[in-house]
C-alpha cells in the first residue's frame, strides 16, 4: 500500500472570540467539488461551538463564517457543542455532536434541510449515573474478565469524589450516523468506553430508559470493535461516517495508545459487512495516520490525530482531522490501495 500523503494544516484559529483557542475535529459533507466543513471552534476557557467554512476541492478554503453556525443553548451543552460529524440520510442532514455541560458528555444531534439552519433534536445516548451503569454491566456481562476490564477503565475515567458522585453520568461520545438506513433502521456508532458500539432504532422516541437498560445489560452484543493492537492500548472510537464501498463499509476511526508520557491518538481503518456492520471483515494492524509532524505533536493537546470527516476526489480518500486539538489538517491515500490492503487483513473475529 502506498504511504499516506500529508497535506498539512488547512485551518487554524483566528482572533474571533468563538475560535480564539483553536479549531479542530471537523464534520465534512461533500457536494461534487465543494466541501462543507463544520468544525469545532474553541474559545479561551475551552467553551466550544461549531463554525463553518467552505472548500473548493479538497484543500482550498474559499469561504469562512465569522460567527458560529451552532452554539450552546441548553444546560446539557452549556460548556460546549463539540466534535461534529455529518451525514445525509434520504433528504435530511444529520449533524451529531458531543454535548458537554462541564462535567458530563452525552451524544446529541441536530438536523437540517439546507446545511444552513439546524434544529437540535436533543440527547440520543443513555443517561445513567456511573453506579447504575456499572451495575447494568455487571448483570449483563457473563464474562467476568470483560467486566473487570470495563470497570477498571471506568475507574480510570471517573476517579469519583463522593461529593459529586451523584452528578457523574457515564460518558457516551463519538456518535456517528451511517449515511443510509440498514434493514429499514437508523444505524449509529457510539462509544461507551473503551469500544465502538452499534445502535439501531426506527425512531428516536424508542430510546427510552428501559431501552437503554436492556441495551447495556447486553452490551457485548452491540460491540463492533474493541481495542486490540498496540496502538489501541487505551481505547478506540468512531471517527468519520462510514463510506459505502463494494467491499463493505470503510470506516476511519481513532485509536488511542497509552504511553508512559501520556496518550497518543492515531487514525486507523477497518472494513465492515454492508448488511451487518457488526461483522468486521478486516482491520489494519497498524495505524493509517500517526502524529509524526510538528503540528500533530504540539498544540493544545500534544500527539493527536483525530479523524472526523472524509471526501473522495479522483479515487483519493481525503481524511480531515484535528491535529494536536487546535488546528485542522488533511491527509490522503488512494482508496483502492487502502481497500486492497484491508482485504489482505481479512478474517478478523472481533466479537467478544
Amino acid at each position: 500500500m502506498e504511504s499516506v500523503t500529508k497535506h498539512g494544516v488547512i485551518l487554524e484559529r483566528t482572533d474571533l472570540n468563538f475560535e480564539n483557542l483553536g479549531v479542530l475535529n471537523p464534520a465534512i459533507y461533500q457536494e461534487g467539488n465543494t466541501i462543507h466543513m463544520f468544525y469545532r471552534a474553541a474559545q479561551i476557557g475551552n467553551f466550544s461551538s461549531i463554525g463553518y467554512c467552505k472548500l473548493e476541492g479538497p484543500l482550498k478554503v474559499i469561504e469562512r463564517a465569522s460567527e458560529p453556525i451552532i452554539s450552546p443553548e441548553y444546560i446539557y451543552e452549556i460548556h460546549g457543542v463539540e466534535d461534529p460529524r455529518i451525514t445525509k440520510i434520504e433528504d435530511l442532514y444529520y449533524l451529531s455532536y458531543a454535548a458537554y455541560d462541564g462535567i458530563n458528555v452525552f451524544g446529541a444531534y441536530a438536523v437540517s434541510k439546507d446545511l444552513k439552519k439546524f434544529k437540535k433534536k436533543g440527547i440520543i445516548t443513555p443517561k445513567f449515573l456511573i453506579k447504575e451503569y456499572s451495575d447494568l454491566l455487571r448483570h449483563g456481562l457473563k464474562n467476568s474478565c470483560i467486566f473487570d476490564s470495563l470497570l477498571f477503565n471506568l475507574n480510570l475515567n471517573y476517579p469519583l469524589d463522593q461529593s459529586i458522585e451523584s452528578k457523574i453520568y457515564v460518558w457516551d461520545k463519538n456518535v456517528v450516523f451511517f449515511p443510509k438506513k440498514i434493514n429499514g433502521k437508523f444505524a449509529v456508532f457510539h462509544r461507551l468506553f473503551p469500544s465502538i458500539q452499534l445502535l439501531y432504532f426506527n425512531k428516536p422516541s424508542e430510546l427510552t430508559v428501559e431501552f437503554w437498560r436492556e441495551y447495556i445489560s447486553n452490551l457485548s452484543q452491540h460491540i463492533v470493535m474493541s481495542p486490540k493492537y498496540e496502538h489501541e492500548t487505551s481505547h478506540i472510537g468512531s471517527g468519520s461516517p462510514p463510506i459505502e464501498t463494494k467491499e463493505g463499509w470503510l470506516i476511519i476511526y481513532h485509536s488511542v495508545e497509552k504511553r508512559e508520557k501520556g496518550l497518543v491518538y492515531h487514525a486507523s481503518a477497518a472494513l465492515l459487512d454492508l448488511n451487518n456492520p457488526l461483522k468486521v471483515i478486516a482491520r489494519l494492524k497498524k495505524p493509517l495516520i500517526s502524529p509524526t509532524e510538528y503540528y500533530e505533536r504540539h498544540g493544545y493537546v500534544n500527539y493527536v490525530v483525530f479523524p472526523t470527516g472524509t471526501a473522495i476526489f479522483n479515487d483519493r480518500l481525503y481524511i480531515y482531522y484535528g491535529a494536536a486539538d487546535d488546528k485542522i489538517a488533511v491527509a490522503s491515500i488512494n482508496i483502492n490501495d487502502l481497500l486492497l490492503e484491508l482485504k489482505n487483513n481479512k478474517n478478523e473475529n472481533e466479537r467478544p
